[in-house]
């Protein structure tokens, strides 16, 4: 076994969405297993990896901009080579090299198990490497259900599926990530245990569509099953379901809501758009009514669930009366959580190409108007909060204060509010405790740490 300052030292950086995170960590994994040392320093890196995004071009700027500061260390700094993987690597590999050339390697998200193999050859030649497979490519459960984690407030996302089938015309996943396939059940649990014996104590379901998982290999959405049998492993406490299609959320999995108490009653449903005409420009399976249905019945059967959605505004031939329409049906609906994105034009897509394109002015003020919209909503939302006792997972503490900042059943990590209390007990990440609320704002709540610890 060699030691630390014998070991090649790999720095890695992920960027981009938490599907994405979940690839990093199985590639540090397998990094590790490979008995290579794993550093935050980027000066000290010999190999350095950037795991990328490529969704929009936005995504595809950062990544460039992080690629040109990592590739200063090869100067300044030890590196020796600067890997490139992920979904900008899948879309722009026969750019990257010819506009990048500090790049060294490129990974498609087909291979990434293979990280460690292209590491050894990195630093053992000067070949510039190229290894991008078709997006379809089988993934190996085995290596999947291993990883390092980097997330440390008790919580872990759990990828259930990859790609997707969908033909939406804005979007660049199914080029990026390949047809929709599920894992396996036997490995999802295998996959769940060992996060457990990590201290995870919420898991996070995530994937393209996660009401869709299992419909490739059973036949039908399986998702309501799969979350019972994630329920039973005794030290995960929460389960949240993200990025869940409202056309495809099933009686069974509002059922599994409604009666096991381990998942939270939450949901993020991306709508998207609520004008019919729009929805239909971007293919999406979805209408007004169903949208609506779907939201009635959530709410009519899990009276107190947190539902979350996103919108894009600003999608070619969106005309004021569209628009108008979209920002009533966020006033009807009331969402408790809502993001706005403005429509990327998107290289490759068929709304790219598509007539009557918005100009970004419009884009942004469309964005604001709705974004101010839900200020309100949310707000009001919180305010009703006030004297609940909510259970709270901790996610840290302030520096210099003894206030913790901590998230309910109503907050995803990063993407939604904090619930923060003043305790001068000493309390871990991952912690759980009972917090009554005594204020609110926009999007967060203040309260007081009951006597009694969650259980």
């Amino acid at each position: 076994m060699k030691k630390n300052e014998d070991k090649i030292k790999i720095s890695f950086v992920s960027l981009g969405c938490d599907k994405n995170l979940v690839d990093s960590e199985v590639m540090l994994n397998i990094i590790e297993e490979n008995n290579y040392q794993i550093i935050s320093d980027e000066k000290n890196a010999d190999v350095i990896i950037i795991n990328t995004c490529g969704f929009i071009m936005d995504a595809t700027e950062e990544g460039i901009e992080n690629i040109l500061t990592l590739a200063s260390y090869k100067t300044n700094g030890n590196c020796k080579a600067l890997i490139v993987t992920g979904c900008m690597a899948q879309r722009y590999k026969e750019e990257i090299f010819k506009e990048l050339p500090e790049v060294d390697a490129v990974i498609g998200t087909g291979e990434f198990s293979k990280i460690a193999d292209v590491i050894n050859k990195c630093i053992t030649t000067n070949e510039k490497i190229t290894l991008i497979s078709d997006v379809n490519t089988p993934f190996d459960e085995k290596i999947l259900s291993k990883r390092k984690l980097t997330t440390n407030s008790g919580f872990a996302y759990l990828k259930i599926a990859e790609g997707c089938d969908k033909k939406c015309t804005y979007c660049t996943i199914p080029s990026l990530r390949g047809k929709f396939r599920s894992r396996t059940m036997e490995s999802l649990i295998e996959e769940a245990e060992n996060l457990a014996k990590q201290d995870v104590k919420e898991l996070i379901i995530v994937a393209q569509d996660t009401a869709l998982y299992g419909i490739d290999l059973y036949g039908e959405s399986k998702l309501h099953e799969l979350l019972n049998k994630l329920s039973k492993i005794e030290d995960i406490e929460w389960i949240r379901i993200l990025y869940c299609y409202p056309e495809h959320i099933t009686d069974e999995l509002i059922n599994e809501i409604k009666t096991n108490k381990k998942i939270c009653h939450y949901i993020d449903m991306p709508i998207q758009h609520s004008d019919n005409f729009i929805l239909q420009k971007m293919a999406r399976q979805s209408n007004t009514n169903k949208i609506k249905t779907t939201i009635e019945k959530l709410r009519k059967n899990v009276p107190d669930i947190c539902i979350r959605t996103t919108l894009i505004v600003g999608f070619p031939g969106e005309t004021e009366e569209h628009f108008n329409n979209l920002a009533n049906f966020v006033s009807e609906m009331e969402f408790d959580r809502l993001g706005v994105f403005t429509y990327s034009q998107e290289e490759g897509t068929p709304a790219a190409t598509m007539p009557n394109q918005i100009d970004d002015e419009t884009k942004n003020k469309r964005k604001d108007f709705i974004m101010e919209l839900q200020n309100k909503i949310s707000a009001k939302i919180c305010e009703k909060q006030i004297g609940k006792t909510l259970k709270v997972i901790v996610e840290g503490k302030l520096p210099d204060e003894d206030v913790y900042c901590a998230r309910s059943y109503r907050d995803c990590y990063e993407i939604d509010g904090y619930v923060f209390f003043n305790s001068n007990d000493e309390f871990l990440s991952g912690d759980f405790v009972n917090v009554k609320i005594t204020h609110s704002s926009e999007y967060d709540l203040i309260g007081g740490l009951v006597d009694e610890f969650a259980k």
